[in-house]
């Protein structure tokens, strides 16, 4: 007799044979014991997973000479006839090689004929997503109201292209991809029943590189008999694989915790005189890296033995900030390897951005007089300034991070100062951002802002020499403020205020403004500083903003932002006023007794 192989010998024959998929198990066990059957079952998954496996079984189930029951006792014929694939009316087809609608119909002329042996005639499709649409059309009235003694079984790996007609009329059963455990557990059974010598960590890898389905698993294990003459080795399975083995990961991982690049290297060299697959490699190593991050949040995570003990280790040797880096350092140079000029190099370009990327760790904190101790790194250390030799005024380095902290919280768009346009014409305004930004400020009043002494590079008297008499040349108003902040050149936040702002008055050289409360966010110091140069560049004199209290009630004009809202409604107004006093419309209306609906109205320009 020719040799079986082993998907098809230890193929299960019962519903207890099946690896995992309870969920799926369960329902049909249920419906079988009860005698509650749907006429059109949709079993979908990806390969190898039991697919057509489960519908044979229950093929077998319906059609048992015993009678109907989630245990078929497969020694009567009808058993044995669909074991061996001779059952009469059990019809398999294949849809991807009968896609064509004359073929569905000359399977369909023979439904309404009575089973020739069995209790159900059973119509089992493979890949039913490869019929055509034309094929599916004529299947769906014998699929709605099928006779009595028809059952359907469909099977698929992408039940996305079956139409909804298709799918409302099934039961459907998504199958699972089955877990590392649960094919490597099956592998060691099969093998001891073969009596065949294994070691648990080449089944595991067999499992991994099945990508969930048993089929394959099986495929790959009856490969590594043959490839190791008769018994199932690490050593083998990893050369016939091209994957690595966990000492050889250890040992990589080892090297970039000690940052030894010459060692990785000769790592990776290795890998390549032993022909490993060096996308297998990544995979491996982004597994463990996983492993490790899982580790070090779950100490208490249950790993296999040959495993726990070194990605322990691992996990006190790394930092987790470290090992998420690496991961994504990894993960990059998975997507970039078939784009390397070969996949050594792309695989040691990765190692050594691993170690180039590192980030370094401290033994004590920084104090500005020690430099910082650093593990040994190839790569060039950084440099810490102490702040005693910053030219400037004295200015204290946190003191400046506080700030750059409070300009990201308030929503600052950048940290560079706006542009002072008045730089050539008034000295005293020309630097006040760049110093305010490292001085810590307070918020600005409701009344006109002193100068910063920091700021004016001359006697406060200067730039501002008030009078009496002393008023904003150009004319400036509430009726034309929404008119000239239309013509700022501003941007972002300072955007915002600006346009939200009212002109309550203008006195002497402060422009006294209102701005809302619930907009008082808005109101920033860097904000206020380039509405403030921006007016002052467009009434071509030194102005000073000034804000009014929020919680006071007073007497301003409108805003830009209250009249383009206006300016808006009204546009939509006359837009849905147009579309109601269109005939062609109402001839629409009328005909097809439709309605507007004014929500779906856009005016245009």
């Amino acid at each position: 007799m020719s040799y079986l192989v082993l998907a098809r010998k230890w193929r299960p024959k019962t519903f207890a044979e099946v690896v995992g998929q309870q969920h799926v198990l369960r329902a049909l066990i249920n419906g079988l014991d009860q005698n509650r059957l749907h006429h059109a079952f949709l079993f979908s998954g990806t390969r190898g997973v039991g697919k057509t496996t489960l519908a044979r079984i229950l093929a077998k189930s319906l059609n048992c000479e015993q009678g109907i029951s989630s245990t078929p006792c497969g020694e009567c014929q009808s058993c044995t006839e669909v074991d061996n694939g001779r059952f009469v009316d059990l019809i398999e087809v294949d849809a991807a090689s009968r896609t064509k609608v004359d073929d569905t119909r000359e399977l369909l002329d023979n439904v309404q004929y009575a089973p020739s042996r069995g209790r159900y005639k059973v119509y089992l499709i493979d890949e039913v997503h490869m019929l055509s649409t034309s094929s599916f059309n004529a299947l769906l009235k014998t699929l709605e109201e099928p006779p009595p003694h028809v059952k359907f079984l469909f099977a698929t790996t992408d039940p996305q292209k079956l139409p909804v007609t298709i799918l409302s009329r099934c039961l459907q059963f998504n199958l699972r991809r089955l877990d590392l455990t649960q094919i490597s557990e099956h592998l060691a059974f099969i093998l001891q029943q073969e009596q065949i010598q294994f070691e648990p960590e080449a089944l595991t890898q067999l499992a991994r590189a099945a990508d969930g389905s048993m089929r394959d698993a099986l495929s790959l294990l009856d490969q590594a008999i043959a490839f190791g003459a008769g018994e199932v080795s690490s050593d083998t399975v990893f050369q016939m694989l091209g994957s690595i083995s966990q000492d050889q990961l250890s040992d990589l991982l080892q090297a970039l915790s000690q940052q030894d690049g010459k060692a990785l290297l000769a790592q990776s060299a290795e890998l390549a005189a032993l022909g490993r697959d060096f996308a297998v490699v990544m995979d491996s190593l982004l597994g463990a890296l996983q492993q490790i991050a899982t580790l070090q949040l779950v100490p208490d995570m249950d790993l296999p033995e040959s495993l726990s003990p070194r990605l322990t280790e691992l996990a006190r040797d790394f930092d987790p900030e470290t090992i998420q880096l690496l991961y994504q350092i990894a993960l990059n140079g998975k997507r970039d390897l078939s784009w390397a000029a070969d996949p050594q190099s792309g695989f040691d370009m990765t190692l050594l951005r691993m170690l180039s990327f590192q980030p370094q760790t401290t033994s004590a904190p920084d104090t500005g007089d020690q430099p910082l101790k650093k593990s040994p790194s190839p790569r060039k250390p950084a440099v810490s300034s102490p702040p005693v030799a910053t030219p400037v005024p004295p200015e204290p380095q946190p003191t400046s991070a506080r700030q750059a902290l409070k300009q990201a919280l308030s929503g600052q768009d950048d940290e560079t100062p706006a542009v002072q346009p008045q730089r050539p014409q008034s000295p005293p305004q020309a630097d006040p951002a760049p110093v305010q930004e490292a001085t810590p400020r307070a918020t600005v009043s409701s009344t006109a802002p002193e100068p910063t002494p920091a700021a004016v590079k001359e006697p406060l008297s200067q730039p501002e020499p008030v009078t009496a008499d002393t008023l904003i040349s150009v004319d400036l108003s509430p009726a034309n403020w929404t008119q000239i902040i239309a013509e700022l050149k501003l941007s972002a936040l300072t955007r915002q205020l600006a346009e939200n702002s009212a002109l309550i008055r203008t006195e002497h050289q402060a422009v006294h403004l209102s701005l809302s409360s619930e907009l008082g966010h808005l109101a920033t110091d860097k904000s206020k500083q380039r509405l403030q140069a921006a007016l002052s560049k467009r009434l071509g004199q030194e102005l000073k903003v000034v804000f009014a209290d929020p919680t006071k009630h007073v007497e301003a004009g409108p805003t830009l932002a209250v009249e383009r809202a206006e300016q808006a409604a009204e546009k939509q107004q006359r837009a849905i006023d147009a579309i109601h006093n269109d005939p062609a419309v109402e001839i629409i209306k009328n005909t097809f007794n439709a309605r507007i609906i004014e929500q779906s109205i856009k005016p245009v320009d």
